[in-house]
């Protein structure tokens, strides 16, 4: 009995609180409805004031308030040159670089060293001396050989003189002279490859190697020894795959250098079509004159030039306004010798920095208002005096 009596309450519960929902709901729809009414009697009203209002002072012209002028700043449009720019920090290059490397290919062990880091070399200059005591070993055994097989050469041509021995033998001595000097020519070149010189003049940017150490070229850790020349100098970014389409070769590039405050103009000379898959970016470059104020890695802030109109309309940024129709600027119009604001639909082009174009909706001469342009209605009284 208790466990019956139990769930005729629970039951009961339910019930009660489903019908204070659904008074609840029948409650909330009837005040939104009221709401609703109240909002349409309040704009019936509204309405009907400024009739009577209108009605009132075409009646008795004398009980119209006088307005209060608000005080603005105003621009001329003028048209004018406008250029649109992808800002990018890139940095200076050289455009020859050159990492030295054993002309064996193995490389060896550095026997002296002639060169530091920062020192300015000269193409073909000996950078080090890598070990050729083997080498020297195997040539003071072909040169042994050589003057022992010239010896029976000469014996051998002696003894044709005399019409003793065979022409054969004459011809045999002197092929073994022959090998053995063409052997010491190639050891000999051998021997040249143990001395590294420089490819290109330039100034040493790295030198990784000490005297003892195994010379190969690069490690893991980089170039053992490096040349840059800062006599032909490039700058160089990665740019957004988005501007694939507007940075070409040829594209105008405005390049800042802030550490040194200067300012360069050229063009872009390499434009890459491949996309990295990790920054998903394009490499470009632009070459530069020969500055002596120019270093590699040098950051450099690019301006390229993606668009540019030479007869433009533009206004500050923060002067456009949108609505439910779309974006439109606030301007002064001249009335009857009275200054009123009024509405300017417009369409809109590129932006940058403070300044966006107005394609069309404005017109030169027209006076845009720059300061005192918010809660602007149309029609309002302006003025351009401070009192």
């Amino acid at each position: 009995m208790q466990n019956i009596a139990r769930i005729i309450l629970i039951a009961a519960s339910f019930s009660l609180a489903a019908c204070a929902a659904k008074n609840a709901d029948a409650d909330l729809k009837e005040k939104k409805a009221k709401l609703e009414e109240l909002k349409k009697q309040q704009a019936q009203l509204n309405d009907d004031v400024v009739k009577l209002e209108a009605e009132i002072i075409q009646a008795d012209p004398s009980s119209k308030k006088e307005e209060k002028a608000k005080l603005v700043l105003l621009n001329t449009i003028t048209p004018q040159q406008f250029t649109h720019y992808i800002d990018i920090q890139g940095k200076i290059d050289a455009v020859n670089v050159a990492y030295v490397a054993p002309r064996n290919g193995s490389g060896g062990l550095v026997k002296e060293l002639f060169v530091k880091k920062g020192d300015h070399v000269k193409k073909g200059q000996l950078l080090l001396k890598l070990d050729d005591a083997i080498i020297k070993k195997q040539l003071d055994q072909l040169q042994t050989q050589l003057s022992f097989a010239k010896d029976l050469y000469q014996r051998q041509q002696n003894l044709w003189k005399e019409n003793i021995g065979t022409e054969v033998q004459l011809i045999s001595a002197k092929n073994n002279v022959d090998n053995i000097q063409k052997q010491i020519s190639l050891v000999k070149e051998q021997q040249s490859f143990t001395n590294v010189t420089a490819d290109i003049d330039g100034e040493l940017d790295d030198v990784n190697i000490r005297v003892g150490e195994l010379f190969v070229g690069a490690t893991v850790a980089g170039a053992q020894i490096k040349i840059v020349n800062t006599q032909n100098m490039k700058v160089v970014a990665q740019i957004p795959e988005n501007y694939l389409g507007k940075v070409n070769v040829g594209s105008k590039i405005k390049i800042t250098l802030p550490d040194i405050n200067k300012t360069i103009n050229a063009v872009i000379s390499v434009a890459g079509k491949l996309i990295d898959a990790n920054s998903r970016s394009f490499y470009v470059e632009a070459e530069v004159a020969p500055d002596k104020d120019l270093r590699p890695n040098q950051i450099a802030l690019l301006q390229i030039q993606d668009y540019a109109a030479a007869s433009a309309i533009t206004v500050p940024v923060n002067t456009l306004q949108t609505d439910e129709k779309g974006k439109f600027v606030m301007v002064a119009v001249n009335t009857n010798g009275k200054l009123t604001a009024h509405k300017k639909a417009v369409v809109i082009g590129e932006l940058y920095g403070d300044k966006i174009e107005i394609k069309s909706g404005l017109d030169k001469g027209d006076q845009l208002i720059v300061d005192g342009f918010q809660s602007l209605y149309e029609g309002q009284l302006l003025t351009t005096d401070v009192k």
